[in-house]
């Protein structure tokens, strides 16, 4: 096999040791290797950098193990081209393995050029990862906190949340503070119903007739001065999210001079380069789709798609493309590869809510598979559809185009009428089509 890097090395990364493997060609074509085992603190990393840049090394390879490669890379960045791997793609023979034989083998395959490099985005745009990422996290440790609400009230004989939409919404969360407060009289708490809920009183009073004592009281004072120190941290991480992006949007310079040639065209003008804040913009025009799931979906996969093949790449790489498994000429059925787990997520939360605004493409792609396949399937189908739009969305700097509700009566509009028509013949009636004429 031919030798694409003369000069690189291998790294097994663990917690506590990194076992790394060096390669270069002598002057007489020979191969040389090293094998030497260093520390995880930052002076033993340190001295690995040093280490291989000794011997001139520029490619480097190892493998995605966790959160352990990280310290590696923030040192090796800048200095070498670091080659993420991921591990299900290099796993060694069986029955040899060890951290020894393991650097020496992601060397010997870098060295022919045989790793499939993973997606590592530039620093601003991962400690924007880590920003919605957590911002996510607490948005979760939200909504699990408010089901404790629930057990609590209901513990509690206080049935809010059968009359009340929202029990932590205005009217709903002046009645827990009263509780908290000591006030138990039922008539009293439904009339601090605020809006429309003031047309259930009736319903208020019985509800909110339980058996509240100071152990109630006291933990459902903890918990919403949990919530609201939750609600605190998550609107100080989406101020944050929006700090980063407008750093990470520059302004645009003003555009050069037109030439005379260039004047006389219609609508001349010079091309720019999408920044972060356009590309929100854009992916804003996507049914289900808002600010901070724009942020958090770019966040995970960037702005510039030529790092992506394909939009096929991109959706396999989110975990939202179908398997493919066949064996024999038959094709079987192939679950979905894991892929980013925080773009998948994301991803089937804005399906959720893009199918359930009526008119769409997007719904009727659901319900049209939903039947056939079951909703779990057509969900990810929809998932799949918004990532490709998403890559030509950003490739093309176009808005969101949508086909519309009858997309697929309109692409199969023979087969459907003569099925209505077998269906009516069925039935035992007999009819004939002509076309309404179109008012000019």
């Amino acid at each position: 096999m031919r030798i694409i890097h003369a000069r690189c090395a291998g790294l097994d990364v663990h917690k506590r040791t990194v076992v790394a493997c060096r390669l270069r060609l002598n002057e007489q074509g020979a191969v040389e290797s090293e094998v030497r085992t260093f520390g995880t603190m930052t002076a033993d990393l340190l001295l690995l950098v040093d280490w291989l840049l000794a011997w001139g090394v520029s490619q480097i390879a190892m493998e995605s193990t966790g959160e352990y490669w990280k310290p590696v890379y923030n040192l090796l960045e800048g200095n070498v081209t670091v080659v993420l791997v991921n591990a299900q793609h290099v796993k060694h023979v069986p029955g040899r393995k060890t951290d020894v034989q393991d650097a020496e083998w992601l060397a010997e395959l870098l060295r022919y050029g045989l790793l499939k490099p993973s997606f590592i985005p530039a620093k601003p745009q991962r400690d924007l990862r880590d920003l919605t990422r957590y911002r996510t996290t607490l948005v979760e440790e939200r909504a699990r906190l408010v089901n404790r609400v629930q057990k609590l009230l209901e513990s509690a004989n206080i049935k809010l949340a059968a009359v009340a939409t929202d029990v932590l919404g205005v009217s709903g969360r002046r009645m827990l503070e009263g509780l908290v407060a000591g006030q138990s009289d039922p008539a009293t708490l439904a009339e601090l119903a605020k809006g429309r809920l003031r047309t259930k009183l009736p319903e208020l009073r019985q509800a909110l007739a339980g058996v509240v004592d100071e152990h109630h009281r006291y933990l459902l004072a903890q918990q919403l001065a949990h919530l609201d120190f939750l609600d605190e941290q998550i609107d100080d991480f989406g101020q944050e999210i929006a700090r980063r992006l407008t750093q990470m949007s520059p302004p645009a310079p003003p555009p050069p001079p037109l030439a005379d040639a260039d004047l006389e065209q219609p609508g001349a003008s010079a091309s720019s380069s999408l920044t972060w804040q356009q590309a929100i913009m854009l992916l804003d025009t996507t049914p289900g789709v808002d600010i901070k799931a724009a942020a958090a979906v770019l966040a995970e996969m960037g702005i510039d798609m030529r790092q992506f093949p394909s939009a096929d790449h991109l959706a396999a790489w989110a975990g939202v493309a179908p398997g493919n498994y066949q064996s024999g000429g038959k094709r079987h059925a192939g679950r979905i590869r894991q892929g980013n787990r925080a773009l998948r997520t994301m991803l089937i939360q804005i399906a959720w809510a893009a199918v359930r605004k009526k008119g769409t493409y997007l719904s009727a792609l659901f319900h049209r598979l939903a039947a056939r396949r079951g909703k779990k399937r057509a969900i990810i189908a929809v998932a799949h559809h918004l990532v490709i739009s998403f890559f030509h969305m950003l490739d093309r700097q176009q808005p969101y185009q949508d086909l519309g509700a009858d997309y697929f009566d309109q692409r199969n509009k023979g087969l459907k009428l003569d099925r209505l028509l077998r269906l009516l013949h069925k039935l035992g009636y007999s009819a004939s089509l002509e076309p309404i004429p179109v008012v000019a």
